[in-house]
């Protein structure tokens, strides 16, 4: 639901007017039975899930929007590929004002994307596979036209009104304003009025997104129940959509104002004075929520099911807490201090690597570099000035292999974007009546919101790109760039970017280093080169190195101050075209060139 990094927070309100609710399926046939897929209680470490945003993967039905029989019929592809898990974005009932994140049925799926009977013949499939089905659980808001809502906003005596927060507004000079100045992650202040009962809601994002009062048990059974029923049918896993904005403070009192050089509060692209988020974000009560959330899905499932936190923290010590004391809370909280840095700092990197491997307590650390709410790692390519240069620049295939060695040869469990492996490029619309994103169009133009990231998918170099059929209106436009850059075209090219993820996948589950063992920082004074070891208990062992910048490097590796003696190199990947070191004495590396060698 963030937008982070180099770009501004997500900060406009949009006063859209909501869509009528979707009305209720009937009743799906049996849920499948849990088979063999994820059975062990930690089948998530080192494991590579890959998000798909649903409308833009794989259209089956001639609408332009992408859906769960699509998906369905691209599983042979993300099998090939190596993915363990497929986490996919919002697929619920919705009035779609923010693309589904607004739900209006927590227990159904959106007719446009198929139905229940869809889903659990997904989750079949994807079974057949060894793959697994990871739920998109916004916990923090409904819609509007949730039917909670519309009862609580009823009446100030509807037995729901408490499910949401409600409260009085303030006279300031005779005039009534909002209870205080928070404001929305999608700007403006996040408390609307509701003239029918002459009060504010809060909404931390779209005034169509009301938030849940978490204070309230019923509210937790209710959507612990949502989690049940779609662990019934054979999900094996959640991502927690904002889960650090459950609560706010009971003070109610104004955050401060995040203040520029001058002294003067910070003005956002939609000219708001942008204020801090202490009241309303990461408060402690949240562990409470994850404690028993954990404890509801664990019972539910036999411990098979992983919880993902979407967390933009603050701090590692943040990301530490939110696995829990006793690693009762998230097993997977987002790391996105390492692949949102936005820049290519080595010292950054290998400190923010560094944290992730002492500063956890030895935890699994889930590193991502894109998904559908931030710019694709082409924003990587910038220019002297380190603004973004979007699209397919002088370097970008050499760049992307650098992203993904990071995300694929540490000691992690990767999370990667549809279209990452096919170097597909963030769309910026070109015009304002383009765009299709709420931010974008009432942020335009310092802020085109995230159409940019949510293209469909490029399968082909005909018509639509495989992703629809030809006379089909795609919901946002293809690409230009979908004729070179596709699945189909990358099949049969030895040195593409998609044979590269595969490779590096099919390393990560195959190598004892890559796959289990140690991760220790190398060459640790190298400005120019991030390097690493990867080393079992056993001996085996493997170094990566990636060139950060734009100019040829050499690095030498002395690996005996880690007890290996040994320094000869065998070759498990390289940049196309580099030479082929024998000696861990001198590796070569290109312009953003990338070494991995095992150790002999």
């Amino acid at each position: 639901m963030k937008r982070f990094g180099l770009f501004l927070l997500l900060s406009s309100a949009l006063l859209w007017a909501a869509s009528t609710p979707v009305e209720a399926q009937p009743a799906a046939t049996a849920a499948p039975q849990t088979g063999q897929i994820a059975t062990s209680p930690h089948w998530w470490k080192d494991a590579v899930i890959y998000e798909i945003y649903p409308r833009s993967f794989q259209d089956s039905n001639g609408d332009g929007i992408g859906d769960l029989n699509g998906i369905t019929s691209r599983l042979d592809y993300l099998q090939k590929l190596g993915v363990d898990a497929i986490w996919l974005t919002p697929i619920y009932p919705s009035p779609q004002v923010d693309f589904g994140y607004d739900i209006s049925d927590y227990e159904n799926v959106d007719p446009q994307y198929g139905t229940l009977a869809d889903f659990d013949r997904l989750v079949a499939e994807a079974r057949k596979r060894n793959i697994s089905v990871i739920m998109d659980l916004v916990l923090n808001h409904t819609s509007d036209q949730h039917p909670w809502f519309l009862e609580s906003r009823s009446s100030r005596t509807n037995p729901k009104r408490d499910w949401y927060m409600w409260h009085d507004g303030k006279m300031v000079n005779g005039e009534l304003e909002p209870p205080n100045n928070w404001e929305s992650v999608f700007g403006h202040s996040a408390w609307q009025w509701d003239a029918k009962t002459g009060q504010y809601y809060y909404h931390r994002f779209y005034i169509q997104q009301p938030d849940l009062n978490w204070n309230n048990p019923q509210v937790r059974k209710a959507m612990y129940d949502v989690a049940r029923f779609w662990i019934r049918h054979g999900v094996t896993g959640f991502r927690l959509d904002a889960i650090t904005s459950l609560f706010e403070d009971p003070s109610d009192t104004d955050e401060a104002y995040v203040l520029g050089p001058d002294g003067k509060p910070v003005i956002n692209a939609f000219g708001d004075k942008e204020v801090k988020t202490d009241k309303t974000d990461n408060l402690p009560e949240v562990h409470d929520v994850l404690r028993e959330l954990r404890q509801a899905t664990d019972a539910a499932s036999g411990r098979k099911v992983v919880l993902i936190g979407e967390t933009y923290l603050r701090s590692i010590d943040d990301l530490r807490k939110m696995y829990g004391a006793h690693n009762d809370e998230l097993q997977l909280p987002m790391d996105m201090q390492v692949g949102f840095i936005n820049k290519f700092d080595v010292a950054l990197f290998r400190q923010r690597i560094r944290d992730a491997e002492t500063e956890i307590n030895g935890d699994e650390p889930l590193f991502v570099f894109d998904n559908h709410d931030n710019p694709r790692w082409d924003r990587y390519q910038t220019d002297a000035a380190g603004t973004p240069i979007f699209g397919y620049g002088l370097h970008h295939d050499d760049i992307g292999r650098v992203i993904a060695t990071i995300l694929l040869a540490s000691r992690d469990t990767a999370l990667m974007y549809y279209g990452d492996e096919i170097g597909m490029v963030t769309t910026p619309p070109a015009r304002k009546q383009d765009v299709r994103d709420p931010i974008g169009i009432t942020g335009w133009p310092k802020e085109k919101g995230r159409d940019g990231e949510r293209t469909p998918m490029q399968w082909d170099a005909g018509p639509n790109a495989g992703f629809a059929l030809p006379d089909a209106k795609t919901w946002l436009p293809i690409p230009p760039g979908y004729k070179t850059f596709n699945v189909a075209a990358e099949e049969g090219e030895p040195d593409s970017m998609l044979h590269w993820y595969e490779q590096l996948i099919a390393l990560k589950k195959n190598d004892p280093a890559l796959h289990e063992g140690e991760e220790i920082l190398l060459n640790t004074s190298d400005d120019h080169v991030l390097s690493w070891l990867r080393k079992t208990a056993d001996g085996e062992a493997v170094v990566v190195a990636c060139n950060f910048t734009p100019q040829p490097q050499t690095v030498s590796f002395n690996l005996s101050a880690q007890g290996i003696s040994r320094s000869g190199l065998t070759t498990l990947l390289k940049t196309p075209g580099a030479p082929d070191p024998q000696s861990a004495d001198s590796v070569q590396l290109g312009p953003y060139g990338v070494y991995v060698g095992q150790v002999r």
